[in-house]
Parts: C-alpha cells; structure tokens; sequence
C-alpha cells in the first residue's frame, strides 16, 4: 500500500478506486473529490510530506559555520612583530607565545616576558621557553602558503650569503630496547650559540644631581658577541629608567669604553684581565651631562 504521512488519512487508493468503479458512475466524482481533498492536504504541508517540520530539516550546511580568518587573527599572531607566528615559542612561566626568533632578541635585554611583564628568570629566561609545534602546524592550515612563503625566503636568505641552506631536523628513531625502558635525561633546551658572551654589570656610584634611578635588578647577562657598548648602555637606561639628561660612563678594566665598540673586540683587547669567572666585568657610573 502508499505510505502513510502525518496529517493525511492514509488511505488505499487502488482499493477505493476499483470499490467505487463497482458501485456506479454516481460515485465517481464523490471518489474524485477526496482524492483533490487529499492532494490539497499534502500541498499545503509539505511537513507532514515528510513527517516532519520545517525546524527539523537540518542539512550538512545548517550545521557547518564557515569561520572568517579575522576571527582567529588574535590567537595566531605574535605581539612583538605583528606577523603570523613563525616557529612558535611559548614562555613556560606564562604560557604566552611569540616567534621563535622575536622572544630570543627580546631576551637579549630583558627577562620579562613582553606581554605580561612577569620575570621569566632573574638570569637564563631561554631555559624557560620551549617549542609549540602543534600551534604552529595549525598556524601553517590556517594562512594558505605562508609555510611555502616562510621556506622560499629562509632558502633565499642563505642563498644571497653564500651560506648552505640548514636542512630540517628530522626525528631521530628510538632504539628499541629489551626489558624496562630508560629514561634519556639531557637539556630540553639549549642556548643558542650566538649568545656566546656572559656580562657582568656592577655599579660604581651616581653624582649628585642625576636624579631617582632604580637599581639594576639583573647584574648577569648572557647577549651576543655583536652587541655593542651602545647596546649596554640602552639596557642600562630602560631597566633603570634613566633621565635623558644623564650619562653612563661604561669601563672595563682602566678603560672608558666607547658606543661603537663589540663585546668580543673588548674581550680580545683588554684579555684575561677583564674576565672573572667566565664572566666579562663592565662597571658603569651615572653622571650629569654637560650643558
């Protein structure tokens, strides 16, 4: 027999049809007019065509919400630069996450993380970082092409140089061994070789008249070979909050040192006698700049 639907008298249509051919032409119209009666039914429900209603009509593309990529914008770019993270790097203490190469320069001269200002660590805040890999596989689904993009430049950069393109890491097999598995202990970080020169700043006194400073909470600093003695000194002015009008006057050794001058020159020229305990003494002094 025709299926039944909601809102319709199911009804054997062959049935009624050959009953009423049986009983006479004088039946006949009053057959036809239910049958018009029951189409009219079904047309003006078309729920009931379905037993169901229009509400619970759901469709593959009811129930997916295409996502505008402006609305993850906030959560996949790094605050330093700006841009999409690359490398993600997340701050252990915070759980906040920057380029790789963003928070490695911003620890060059500080030790807070740039988003909440909270202390990483008074002296290696590299040891507290690690790697998001996941969140930068996702970074890399979400933006079409900027993983080609990054390796197209990274190959580009190294080209221009002359320099060997570096070939990614790849995972290392685990031996398998019998019996209880050991635990491989070793450095889940490690820094890197461009910070190869740790600092020792200590202070040598104010004259007067230089104003309220605050005193360097950090005395040892790990930073580049390359860093200058300009470098130091605009270390020294934002973690003190210098006055402008002021001067730091760096020394090593019975040297005044000069702006333009490296880390690793000052080590190679002055020698032993400015390191201490592998560590290369600065002394600074504030004093009033000349009118």
């Amino acid at each position: 027999g025709a299926p039944s639907c909601s809102g319709a008298r199911p009804v054997p249509f062959e049935f009624e049809r050959s009953r009423s051919e049986s009983s006479g032409d004088d039946d006949d119209d009053e057959d036809d007019e239910e049958e018009e009666m029951e189409e009219e039914e079904l047309e003006g429900d078309p729920g009931a065509r379905f037993g169901t209603d229009d509400g619970d009509l759901d469709s593959d593309d009811d129930r997916e919400r295409m996502i505008n990529l402006a609305e993850l914008t906030p959560y996949i770019l790094c605050s330093i630069c700006k841009g999409y993270f690359i490398d993600a790097t997340t701050i252990t203490e915070c759980l906040h996450t920057f380029c790789k190469s963003c928070i490695v320069r911003h620890f060059y001269y500080s030790n807070r993380c740039p988003k909440c200002n909270i202390v990483v660590h008074q002296t290696q805040p590299l040891y507290n970082i690690r790697l998001d890999r996941q969140l930068q596989d996702i970074v890399y689904k979400l933006v079409i092409n900027l993983e080609e993009r990054e390796k197209k430049q990274m190959h580009d950069f190294y080209k221009e140089r002359g320099l060997e393109v570096p070939k990614p890491a790849v995972p290392q097999p685990v031996p398998v061994s019998r019996g209880r598995p050991r635990k491989v202990l070793g450095s889940v970080f490690r820094i890197p070789p461009e910070l190869d020169i740790s600092i020792l700043l200590e202070f040598i006194g104010a004259n007067e008249g230089t104003g309220n400073f605050k005193p360097l909470e950090k005395k040892f600093v790990r930073v580049s070979g390359e860093a200058t003695i300009g470098h130091v000194e605009k270390f020294l002015r934002r973690k003190m909050d210098l006055d402008p009008t002021c001067q730091v006057d760096i020394i090593c050794g019975d040297h005044l040192l000069e702006h333009y001058q490296t880390l690793r020159e000052i080590r190679q020229a002055i020698g032993e006698s400015a390191v201490q305990d592998g560590l290369l003494v600065l002394h600074y002094g504030l004093v009033v700049s000349p009118m």
